[in-house]
């Protein structure tokens, strides 16, 4: 992305049309009235007429009731009838419309661009007329829904806005006529987009209405509104109910203004935010992560209220509420694992689509098994004998004075055990006193992971402390407080019922809040002392708790979306580049409105909705409320690319690395909707918490992109920054220096955490692969890691196994480069790892070869770096005509020119109309069955090997892979350089392997059977020469081809890749002959054959060498694999690199983000693209912010809106 100035357009000026003809059509309901093209005047006239038919009917049946001919009832009737009526008028027309204008689409089906089509009118009532006035529905069901309920909406309404019914609740004519006028307005506005047209909602939620929802919201508003009223009528006289009634008359007129600015929320966030926050704060549990578990739960929490109103014993609610408030805590996921057997584990649902290995099946808590069961058990026994004895005995006490009631020492130590709890979880983070000071305690300037540890020993002994008195004193101390409470006597009214089972249900789900929120209960007893607070103390203990509770959330959000908007006030002037024209002016408006601004920021906090900054422009709006996870799709959608396999790799690592930091408290209190960003090198880890119950947490963990655009790389510097300002400063600092500098981000750095992570170091190769010496020793080293490779096949197919990784002795073998810095104790168990090529040389390279090479020709330069392949016309025709199963093949001559053609990359000089038939150019016409000196085609003509040796025959290799097409003479030209020492020292490590009884005379007859060595000698040189290597290397670019598989055609390139085991041999034994070269440029030679071999055996345990986009290098990534290398070129640099991938154990940062900003930002986002649908790339609200974060919050926004790499789905891992 390409950063723009701060004054880039926040529409464009397509937009910008766009959004003036939609705002208008959503203000009125439905009502296209400005096209943005000429129409007729009848289709302005027609959209006024449905518009005002509603009130043409609720007027005729108002006049009916005020002349006295009708009565209200028959009145409201007749009135619902008439707009039933018209309603199926409309709706027939729309059915008529469609099937005479022969429409392929579905009715109603959404089109994007219909608002921006011309559309060409004939006549008032023609087909295009309709269609544009009343598109119809896209269901019958809903045809004939949507049709009752306009008329009940009509009928109800007329009611409702009766002028005689609005002159008893004001006592005035005046005032009941300007009601009515207004009244009939929101009704037509609500009908209009019932039954005629309906209106793009600013306050979107899903993506696409699939089943017509949206038509529904504005009425069931209404219904809302009328329902009060109906029951202000029908009830007795309630002075309550009439003032509701009175103030929603008033605010029914406002109800357009609501719908257009976004602030109700449409039918499925309502449902969803409704049944969060009842279960959240009036039956005490936490967000669900999936709708699914949302409505599971809400319904079984429901039920336990209710059975706690009708159970007649309070001992009985006692033991009840305490049952039901742990069982409900407690991760019941786990249940449906153990279902499903004793294999299932917590990567079955965690870790379905990482490759990460799971936590040790010995760790507590990860699955339900039976020390689990035998622990909670045990509590819950515990509580209910302690609940129930308490309740029996002392429940009834009565006493004049707190001080001197059976819940005063309990009441002491619940405030001892807040202190203390509160003191050592504030110890365990980088700051305190809410990320205001430095913490002096916390670790500081700490690279490695050992001494890190080391020096929080510390802190990891206050933490365990507080877990113990959290997790196991806390909860039996708040259960012992509540069960000798004296309104329990009292129970058998609705908020007494519905208090306490969210007061012993809080004590387990939510432990450290529970005790917070009974602190105040305390304090508040203990200030009132012998005064009695009459109304307070009537509410009964867990109404109290529930109102404290319920203050202290929306307390906390205030005070975090008033942060949130005074950072964005503050910057929009302080920074620069976010300094609009307009700034100063908005800056103004918000000085002067403070008291609205604040009303805003309460109104949002009270309503728990997002504060809305417009464009992320200081202009807040108030969000309509929506669920904590602020999607409404399934947690785990993203955007994968190659590079999602290291956040899919860390998962696991990161969980239990999170298990810890939660149990310790080292991330301060966690609570559902909050999010964590982590910081490791190039990658950035997004971590939101879903659940939170007794024991366990449920988070979701998103991975943002690694190819850093310039607005990412802005805020990661800036992130950077503030990790480097908490965690690398030095021990001691000065009292002034322990502030913490970047309060106002909305990142607050809170913990590092250790964490098994790939380290990603990248190389220019310039002076290694480039450099003479060390391509002339590349030929060398392949002979001997071929050699090594060949030996091993032949091991490994007497065992009965192949490819698997050995686990041979590593010691006094040479370390490469990496392993020299990160010692691993991975062990990895025995995998297949195949050695693939690039796309291009899937078949081998049979379809891409180059005549450049040739057996002892080559005249191959770096000038240019790589160069494409040419297929030649032999190969070319071999495609065509694929029965032909040998190839005749010419070479262009030396010093000769050719010329691309048109044709796949062809030389002009290989076509074959050039060629005289059955010859090659400038090559002899060869008599393959009379020459003796061409290898035989069939293996049957081989001549039978006869080993000295009996074990000889475990190292033989398959006959194909003898049928070279090489002259003898010329693999006789080469055997001064098969390595016969290194052969014997190979054979002599390998031998006793496989021998029954190790034997010294074996071992030696085996190194001294000319045959054997004859026969590798045989293939190692001829998948040298087959490769074109039979001179040294003298080019980095042909290196870079046979690493990467892309083989230059050589006259033996066809046997070898007829060949699949031995060409993955070959091309096995190059890489690793180039990693060879790599380490001993950076490292020095090798010293001795031992250290040869055991740096072989290495690669071959712990190294996957190859390249990054092959599926090996995917699967080792996932199957932690130690080390990765793999080889690469910079096309716009002209450089060659190397990459190592290194698992190591790395310190993660991990900082605690705005939670309240995140969400106001996700809401801006949600209405900029689904509703004025600005999806410009370049738009203001994504450009970089160092404080808001602007660009990254963007990113880990769910898909289709955002677009992180990885996101996992729920992880539930233990806290305890």
């Amino acid at each position: 992305m390409v950063r723009m100035g701060p004054d880039v357009p926040l529409l464009n000026e397509y937009k910008q049309e766009f959004f003036w003809k939609r705002f208008p059509q959503t203000v009125l309901g439905g009502p296209r009235f400005k096209l943005g093209y000429c129409a007729p005047p009848y289709v302005y006239v027609n959209q006024a007429v449905l518009f005002l038919t509603p009130w043409l009917f609720g007027g005729i049946g108002t006049l009916l009731c005020q002349l006295q001919l009708l009565q209200e009832l028959h009145a409201t009737v007749l009135s619902g009838l008439l707009m039933f009526g018209a309603g199926a008028g409309v709706q027939a027309l729309a059915l008529y419309a469609a099937r005479r204008s022969g429409a392929v689409e579905r009715l109603g089906a959404p089109n994007i661009l219909v608002d921006e089509e011309e559309v060409e009118f004939t006549h008032c009532v023609s087909p295009e007329t309709v269609r544009f006035i009343a598109p119809g529905k896209r269901f019958g069901l809903n045809v004939v829904l949507h049709t009752a309920l306009a008329g009940m909406l009509c009928s109800f309404g007329t009611w409702y806005v009766f002028l005689g019914r609005l002159t008893a609740l004001y006592g005035s004519i005046a005032v009941s006529v300007v009601v009515f006028v207004l009244s009939w307005v929101t009704l037509c506005i609500a009908e209009y987009s019932l039954i005629v047209n309906t209106a793009t909602e600013t306050a979107t939620f899903q993506a696409q209405d699939t089943y017509e929802i949206t038509p529904l919201t504005r009425p069931l508003y209404i219904f809302i509104f009328i329902a009060v009223d109906l029951a202000e009528r029908f009830s007795g006289p309630a002075p309550e109910l009439q003032l509701a009634s009175q103030v929603l008359h008033v605010l029914f007129l406002f109800l357009p203004l609501l719908w257009a600015f976004g602030i109700l929320p449409p039918l499925d966030a309502l449902l969803l935010w409704g049944m969060e926050q009842a279960l959240v704060f009036g039956l005490g549990g936490s967000p669900m992560s999936s709708n699914l578990r949302l409505l599971l739960m809400f319904g079984v929490s429901s039920g336990v209220a209710v059975c706690n109103y009708f159970i007649p014993s309070t001992l009985g609610v006692v033991l009840f509420s305490i049952s039901t408030g742990f069982l409900l805590s407690l991760d019941l996921s786990q249940v449906g694992t153990l279902c499903r057997g004793p294999g299932a584990a917590f990567g079955d649902c965690g870790f379905r689509r990482g490759a990460s290995p799971p936590p040790p099946p010995c760790s507590f808590g990860w699955k339900l098994g039976c020390r689990e069961l035998l622990l909670y058990l045990s509590l819950l026994l515990v509580a209910m004998v302690e609940g129930g004895l308490l309740h029996h005995f002392l429940g009834s006490v009565q006493s004049q004075s707190f001080g001197t009631e059976p819940q005063a020492p309990v009441s002491y130590l619940i405030l001892v055990l807040f202190c203390l709890c509160w003191a050592l979880r504030e110890i365990q983070g980088a700051y305190i006193f809410g990320g205001v000071f430095l913490n002096p305690l916390y670790p500081k300037g700490m690279s490695s992971v050992q001494t890190f540890k080391q020096r929080s020993r510390g802190l990891y002994v206050a933490a365990a402390i507080r877990r113990v008195l959290l997790c196991f004193v806390s909860p039996f101390a708040m259960i012992a407080f509540l069960s000798m409470d004296k309104s329990l006597q009292l129970l058998h009214r609705v908020s007494l019922s519905v208090g306490f089972t969210r007061a012993f249900r809080v004590v387990w789900q939510s432990s450290e809040d529970a005790l917070l929120q009974m602190v105040v209960v305390v304090l508040l007893q203990l200030v009132a002392g012998n005064s009695m607070l009459s109304g307070w103390n009537n509410l009964g203990t867990g109404v109290q708790l529930l109102l404290v509770g319920l203050l202290f959330d929306r307390l906390a959000q205030f005070l975090a979306k008033l942060k949130f908007s005074l950072t964005v006030l503050v910057t929009s002037w302080t920074e620069k580049k976010q300094r609009r024209q307009s700034a100063g002016t908005l800056l103004a408006l918000n000085a002067s409105l403070c008291p609205l601004l604040l009303a805003v920021v309460t109104l949002s906090a009270l309503l728990s909705a997002p504060l809305l900054p417009l464009f992320t422009l200081p202009i807040f709006l108030v969000g309509f409320p929506r669920p904590q996870r602020s999607w409404p799709g399934p947690v785990g959608t993203a955007c994968p690319c190659p590079d999602s396999i290291f956040y899919q790799q860390m998962s696991g690592s990161l969980a239990s690395a999170l298990r810890k930091a939660f149990a310790r408290g080292s991330l301060g209190s966690i609570a559902p909707g909050s999010h964590f960003l982590g910081r490791f090198q190039d990658r950035m880890v997004w971590i939101m918490i879903l659940e939170r119950g007794y024991g366990y947490c449920t988070v979701n963990i998103k991975g943002l992109e690694l190819q850093e655009t310039s607005c990412h790389t802005v805020e990661a510097r800036r992130v950077d920054e503030v990790f480097e300002a908490a965690f690398e400063r030095p021990e001691r600092l000065g009292f002034t220096q322990g502030f913490n500098l970047h309060w106002g981000n909305a990142l607050t750095p809170c913990a590092a955490l250790a964490v098994r992570v790939y380290s990603d170091a990248r190389n220019v190769l310039s002076g290694i692969i480039d450099s003479h010496d060390n391509l002339r020793k590349l030929q060398d080293d392949f002979l001997k890691a071929l050699i090594w490779l060949l030996l091993r096949y032949c091991v490994q197919k007497h065992k009965g196994f192949l490819w698997s990784s050995e686990e041979g002795p590593g010691a006094g073998g040479r370390k490469s480069q990496s392993s020299t810095l990160a010692h691993t104790t991975c062990n990895q168990p025995p995998e297949v790892v195949m050695v693939e090529s690039n796309v291009s040389s899937l078949r081998f390279r049979q379809d891409s070869s180059s005549l450049t090479s040739f057996g002892d020709w080559s005249d191959e330069d770096d000038l240019f770096g790589p160069q494409p392949a040419r297929r030649t016309v032999a190969l070319v025709t071999a495609e065509v005509q694929p029965r032909h199963t040998a190839l005749q093949t010419g070479a262009s001559l030396p010093g000769s020119v050719e010329m691309d053609s048109l044709f796949e990359n062809m030389a002009l000089s290989a076509l074959q109309p050039l060629q005289p038939l059955g010859l090659g150019i400038g090559m002899p016409a060869v008599d393959k069955g009379h020459n003796p000196e061409v290898f035989r085609e069939g293996p049957t003509s081989l001549p039978q090997l006869c080993f000295s040796c009996p074990q000889s025959e475990v190292f033989n290799l398959p006959t194909g892979w003898r049928t070279a097409p090489l002259l003898p003479s010329r693999l006789l030209q080469l055997k001064p350089l098969f390595p016969e020492d290194w052969f014997r020292f190979t054979l002599g490590r390998f031998g006793p392997t496989v021998q029954s009884e190790t034997s010294e005379d074996m071992t030696k007859a085996l190194k001294e059977d000319e045959t054997l060595k004859e026969l590798h000698a045989q293939v190692a040189l001829s998948c040298l020469i087959s490769l074109g290597a039979e001179s040294s290397f003298t080019s980095p670019s042909y290196v870079y081809r046979l690493y990467c598989g892309d083989v230059p055609w050589t006259e033996g390139l066809n046997w070898l890749s007829s060949s699949k085991e031995l060409y993955q041999l070959a091309l096995r034994a190059f890489r690793f002959s180039f990693k060879l070269l790599f380490d001993q440029a950076s490292l020095g030679p090798m010293e001795s054959p031992e250290e040869l071999f055991n740096t072989l055996e290495e690669y071959e345990r712990d190294w996957y060498i190859g390249l990054v986009t092959e599926k090996g290098w995917h699967d080792s990534v996932l199957q932690e694999k130690p080390f990765l290398f793999s080889l690469g070129h910079d096309l716009t640099m002209g450089t060659y690199t190397g990459r190592v991938l290194s698992l190591q154990e790395q310190l993660v940062h991990l900082g605690r983000l705005n939670g309240e900003g995140v969400r106001g930002q996700w809401a801006n986002l949600s209405w900029e693209l689904l509703y004025a649908t600005n999806d410009d790339e370049e738009r203001y609200s994504i450009q970089a912010h160092p404080f808001m974060l602007r660009n990254l919050t963007v990113q880990a926004a769910d898909p289709p809106l955002g677009y992180p790499i990885y996101s996992s789905a729920p992880l539930h891992f233990p806290c305890l």
